[in-house]
């Protein structure tokens, strides 16, 4: 998940202006159906904005609508920044991506979606819950899940080394078919702590960081979700100081031992690096290291495979980065805007789109986990298949910061309070320090 940022209204003005100088295709048409200005989160595979280019062409052509299309990357929270600049100024495009929180953060700006949604989700199937809980506020869909940028994170472990040194075997375990097997029963966390302790001694550690970044808190945050270790509940009293928190920190305590002594200056491409690189046998990662390996060290990606997370006391939950497409109230052209955004998340778009970036992307809607992409896309072949949640896995999506207030969520998230009460532990502290110090800082939200 991309982190926020705030600016000062000085700045916001000068990024709206700013805005004006992005990268943008224009399309020249006899204008029936006005002017659209939309903006998406330009992809780190380039063959997906270049899909989505031209689906957006095509569909502008049909309808005689005058688009400009702007990409805008993520890198320095650009996109961020560009959200925040449009929000303040009341000015910029029709359309706009957002993740995770952003919907919350932006909620009185944005008209509903929910003839949209509820359109899609007749025809894509039912959408995923945690895109219901980042955007169905007050009973009313604020922007329509879509699959563009879209991940999850779950576990991508080297074949032979989790075969040779913890006696599991992964493909087995999760087979590239959307079935059950009695082998997922038995992919707890605590054989997730014995296959690290074991592959930790052959040199091979999972490659866990515990830094404040995205993939330490989405992986620390599933860890606690499996535990049903809640540090903030609905109501946005702090629930820190609990029996199920005790009990997840004292199962990271063993667990913090056998990872790498640095995780804690560990940032989002370091555990990338340390696949790649052969030096672990297990990250949690959408499949971007697993592209990078097959370009860079081939050998390392016909060795790994992509499964669900463990299973705890409390269930199985899959780090989960749900994307958005929203219109602000101010937008020129709500008509085109919606039927655009309807179009492109129709299977007749989306199952391309996915095929363009290798299976990156995750649609949020339960009929579409059948694209072929995820389990033709190799070396090995099925390597990814189980990367999508799939029924089978009897899991469920989740963002850290769950059940909390969105407020209070978004700086557990942003402050990386997960992974460093994990981090903390590893430096020695105690269970009972680790929770007087999140207290202190889960009090400060409130206040």
């Amino acid at each position: 998940m991309t982190r926020r940022s705030r600016i000062s209204r000085r700045n916001a003005i000068k990024l709206a202006s700013a805005t004006a100088a992005l990268p943008l295709v224009h399309i020249r048409s006899g204008r029936a159906a006005g002017r659209l200005s939309v903006g998406f989160w330009d992809h780190w595979v380039p063959a997906g904005s270049e899909m989505l280019r031209k689906q957006c062409e095509a569909w502008a052509a049909r309808n005689q609508v005058d688009i400009k299309v702007d990409f805008i990357t993520s890198v320095g929270n650009k996109l961020l920044l560009t959200q925040a600049a449009e929000a303040q100024a009341g000015t910029g495009h029709d359309v706009l991506h957002f993740s995770q929180w952003e919907i919350h953060h932006h909620a009185d700006k944005f008209i509903p979606m929910d003839d949209v949604v509820q359109r899609l989700i007749a025809k894509n199937g039912q959408v995923n819950g945690l895109s219901e809980f980042l955007a169905r506020i007050d009973g009313q869909w604020l922007a329509v899940p879509t699959s563009w940028a879209s991940q999850s994170k779950p576990p991508c472990a080297r074949i032979s080394v989790l075969k040779s040194a913890a006696g599991i075997d992964v493909t087995e375990m999760y087979p590239a078919r959307a079935e059950y097997t009695k082998a997922m029963d038995t992919w707890t966390w605590e054989t997730h702590l014995k296959a690290a302790e074991a592959c930790q001694k052959v040199g091979m550690p999972f490659g866990i960081g515990l830094g404040t970044t995205a993939d330490s808190s989405d992986t620390s945050g599933a860890l606690f979700a499996a535990y049903g270790a809640v540090l903030v509940d609905a109501k946005g009293n702090v629930t820190v100081d609990s029996d199920p928190v005790r009990e997840v920190l004292e199962y990271a305590e063993r667990l913090v031992r056998v990872l790498p002594p640095d995780a804690v200056s560990w940032d989002d491409a370091s555990n990338n690096r340390a696949l790649i690189s052969g030096k672990s046998a297990l990250i949690w990662n959408p499949p971007s290291a697993w592209a990078v390996a097959k370009r860079d060290a081939p050998q390392v990606a016909a060795d790994c495979w992509t499964f669900s997370a463990p299973k705890g006391p409390k269930g199985r939950f899959v780090p989960f980065s749900q994307a958005f497409w929203a219109m602000w109230k101010f937008g020129q052209n709500t008509t085109a805007g919606k039927e655009l955004i309807e179009h492109l998340m129709l299977r007749e778009q989306t199952e391309p789109r996915c095929e363009a970036v290798v299976g990156y992307d995750l649609p949020p809607y339960a009929g579409m986990l059948d694209f072929k992409v995820w389990q033709d896309v190799e070396p090995p072949k099925g390597t990814v298949f189980n990367y999508p949640v799939r029924p089978s896995h009897q899991g469920e999506p989740s963002t850290p910061g769950l059940p909390a207030p969105p407020d209070m969520a978004v700086q557990m998230y942003q402050r990386g309070i997960y992974p460093t009460m994990l981090a903390k532990l590893q430096s020695g502290q105690s269970i009972k320090q680790v929770i007087g110090w999140a207290s202190n800082e889960l009090e400060g939200f409130v206040r």
